[in-house]
């Protein structure tokens, strides 16, 4: 592995062996990495196969051909790996969930809502429905207390005829319509907004990952530039060479006093700075953390409210309603006479009405389509939470997601790491000197 690293870190082969070696290492690099881009294209970014495949070879002959011959790109390349790790690595990872969230809770958010809809609507039009009903019993109810009235002991003393016209049952054909139009337009908005929702988020996750993977390699080659223009950027570490140059200047004493400043690129030890960037980059995915369980919790909640509305729809019994007449008329005869006598007037009893009718209204029937309630995705939760577990993992391996950096941009440019090195040193004496 020593060897195949010298040979790929190398800016030129040395003979026709390395040559075809590098080739190899380059080829299976960009195999892997192809395969990567189309599966990121295909899964992630939602675009067509075909065209992931059309992006994907160019890509990979380009990516190929760039391995191969240019020597900083192959650093800058391999820098990109570590600095997955840093804060530019966890904003692709939050892009990544937030289109999974999009993608699988939006929806099912959005279609228990539906289904609450249904519900209303159910209720709505089977309680109409019951309400057109209790019309006719009403017209029932006065043809019935019309005849009875009609039914005198004379037909001199008979009323006209007083029946009730209801015209409500001839327009329910017009109420379902206009229901079933309501409750179409409802259903398409509904529609619309998800489309639009799913859209929206897909061209914006696209564009914010395209962003940050360009942004990615702009970060490694920054830190590759600021590596071999500037001595003193990051460049506080005990490594085996300044080790060995301490060691043939006999100047030991200057590692001994600097140990608080220097850091071992090894080591598991972590500078003031570090811990405070870990601390504030920990707050910020907790922050993002809450937002996401905000979005969980809005989809447990929708389902939670959703299915109990289907149950509690179904479980609604017919309430009854019972109507009752108690009618009792007399007809006087001549009371004028009696008034003017000062005598209590007589009257014609007629026929008593007394009858009770019952209907019952209905809030739910079972001719209702309503779309069952949707639970959360448990395996997206699974999924969500192992990306968070990952950016919190790499909040606090940043630091030695630099430190490889820093490693491999020594490795493949062993000059100016002396240069570096020798820097350090200079400083460190300068220091002690003046101290």
């Amino acid at each position: 592995m020593a060897e195949l690293w010298w040979i790929y870190s190398k800016p030129v082969p040395a003979d026709s062996r390395e040559l075809w070696t590098l080739f190899l290492q380059c080829s299976c690099i960009t195999a892997v990495i192809g395969g990567l881009f189309y599966n990121w294209m295909f899964a992630s970014l939602e675009y067509s196969w075909h065209l992931s495949i059309a992006m994907a070879i160019p890509f990979s002959l380009l990516l190929l051909l760039t391995l191969f011959l240019v020597h900083p790109a192959r650093c800058v390349f391999s820098m990109i790996m570590p600095t997955l790790g840093t804060k530019q690595g966890r904003k692709l990872l939050f892009s990544t969930c937030i289109m999974i969230a999009v993608v699988n809770i939006t929806p099912n958010i959005i279609s228990n809502i539906k289904t609450i809809l249904q519900v209303i609507q159910c209720i709505c039009k089977s309680s109409s429905d019951s309400l057109l009903n209790s019309t006719a019993l009403l017209e029932k109810v006065s043809w019935e207390f019309g005849d009875a009235v009609q039914e005198a002991t004379h037909s001199i003393y008979k009323p006209m005829n007083g029946h009730f016209r209801f015209s409500l049952l001839q327009n329910s054909s017009l109420i379902y319509q206009k229901m079933h139009l309501a409750g179409e337009k409802i259903s398409r908005e509904f529609l619309s907004v998800e489309v639009l929702v799913k859209d929206s988020v897909r061209v914006a996750n696209r564009l914010a990952a395209g962003f940050f993977m360009l942004y990615l390699c702009f970060e490694s080659s920054w830190y590759l530039k600021n590596y071999l223009t500037n001595l003193s950027f990051d460049n506080f570490y005990i490594t085996k060479k300044l080790e060995c140059l301490v060691m043939d200047r006999r100047a030991a004493h200057l590692l001994v006093g600097s140990s608080k400043k220097l850091i071992r690129p090894t080591g598991l030890k972590l500078s003031r700075e570090e811990v405070v960037l870990c601390l504030v980059q920990a707050m910020l995915v907790t922050v993002a953390l809450m937002l996401m369980l905000v979005l969980v919790a809005m989809d447990h909640f929708a389902f939670s409210v959703a299915d109990t509305a289907v149950r509690k729809a179904a479980q609604f019994s017919a309430v009854p309603v019972t109507l009752s007449i108690k009618y009792k008329a007399e007809i006087g005869i001549m009371p004028f006479l009696y008034k003017l006598f000062w005598r209590p007037s007589e009257a014609l009893p007629l026929r008593d009405f007394n009858r009770t009718y019952h209907h019952h209204l209905i809030f739910s029937s079972a001719r209702c389509r309503i779309s069952p309630p949707r639970p959360p995705n448990p395996s997206v939760l699974l999924v969500v939470g192992l990306l968070f577990c990952i950016l919190y993992g790499s909040v606090f391996l940043e630091p030695f997601a630099r430190r490889l950096c820093r490693g491999i941009a020594a490795s493949f440019f062993q000059g100016c790491e002396e240069k570096r090195v020798l820097h350090l040193y200079r400083r460190l004496a300068r220091r002690h000197s003046r101290e």
